[in-house]
């Protein structure tokens, strides 16, 4: 029976019962229920399930008291191991322990309001419990993974060989034009020396990244496939991006470019994020210098990643605080 097809049937059927084995039916099916909803953490099946758990004992009580005024069953629930004798029923004979008995009882003697501000009361706490138990679980989960996260810088800062589980890379990409008589005004080997994608691919990116690691590596929407290729040829398989939403409009052929992508591969076991934790799939900053992208991104990941040892390719400049650089444009730390 489904669980809305169970609260239907309970709701319009249960004041009609009149065997205590049918009521039980019923009850049983919510208590299956309830347990079924804390499991999925479902905080409104919970309050079904009770609900009806709740209003079938409230009948069964009801039952007793009639079926004990009438003299169908013995007052006392008498031997567990007993059957019915001479029409009188023990509660063994019932399935219904001394204890329920009370308790069921207990709920058929409330009044109308009583009885239903104790079904609100019951379901709520349920649901509170269950947001804290949620929580507890989350909490647990984020420790976890910050311990992971520390574990894991800790092995690889201490490898004889500088390795990264961390690796920030923007290739210098080589945008091939429609035209190269007409179409290379606005081309980055205007700003930058550029490489082919050969070059690139030919990195030999994997020497210097850990076991576990995770790489960051920016590409325009038109060169998507060749940092696809990239991510491959590194060493490192292709798990999500985020989007850079620039403040200002740039080309393109299909539609003028205000976005680029930062995508996110992985090798080995690097933990993700915590749940909560993580940053939103698109961040709008402003644009600087031709190419450099905004430090916002470097922070999301010293964000995600206190721990781990990184370094930047293509770095311009000093690196930045507790990173290494890579790059024609790099400068030493300190240097002026």
């Amino acid at each position: 029976m489904t669980a809305l097809a169970l609260y239907d049937v309970a709701g319009a059927a249960l004041a009609e019962l009149a065997r205590i084995d049918e009521v039980k039916k019923i009850r049983d099916k919510a208590l299956a229920l309830e347990a079924y909803a804390r499991q999925a953490k479902d905080g409104e099946l919970i309050g079904h399930a009770i609900e009806v758990r709740k209003r079938a004992e409230r009948r069964a009580g009801e039952l007793l008291i009639v079926m004990e005024r009438a003299g169908e069953r013995e007052a006392r629930g008498g031997d567990r191991k007993s059957k019915c004798r001479d029409g009188i029923l023990k509660l063994a004979d019932l399935g219904v322990s001394a204890k329920e008995s009370m308790r069921w009882q207990e709920l058929a003697r409330l009044d109308g309001d009583d009885f239903e501000r104790r079904v609100v009361a019951a379901a709520r706490e349920a649901e509170r419990l269950l947001v804290a138990t949620r929580e507890e679980r989350q909490t647990a989960k984020k420790e976890a993974r910050e311990r992971r996260e520390a574990e894991l810088g800790a092995k690889q800062r201490a490898l004889p060989d500088r390795r990264y589980g961390v690796i920030y890379a923007d290739p210098e990409w080589r945008f091939e034009a429609w035209s190269r008589e007409t179409g290379m005004d606005r081309a980055p080997d205007n700003h930058y020396p550029t490489s082919d994608l050969a070059t690139i691919l030919a990195r030999d990116v994997a020497s210097i990244a850990a076991d576990d690691c995770v790489l960051f590596c920016w590409a325009t929407a038109p060169m998507l496939p060749q940092g696809l290729a990239t991510l491959a040829a590194w060493g490192f398989g292709y798990k999500s991006h985020c989007v850079w939403i620039k403040d200002r409009i740039g080309t393109g052929y299909w539609w003028r470019g205000k976005h680029e992508l930062l995508l996110l591969g992985v090798r080995g076991d690097v933990p993700a994020p915590a749940m909560g934790l993580q940053f939103p799939s698109s961040i709008e900053a402003p644009v600087g210098e031709h190419s450099a992208k905004p430090d916002v991104f470097a922070e999301m990941i010293e964000f995600y990643f206190p721990s781990l040892p990184k370094i930047e390719l293509n770095r311009r400049g000093p690196p930045r605080t507790g990173w290494d650089a890579w790059g024609n444009e790099a400068e030493a730390e300190g240097a002026p």
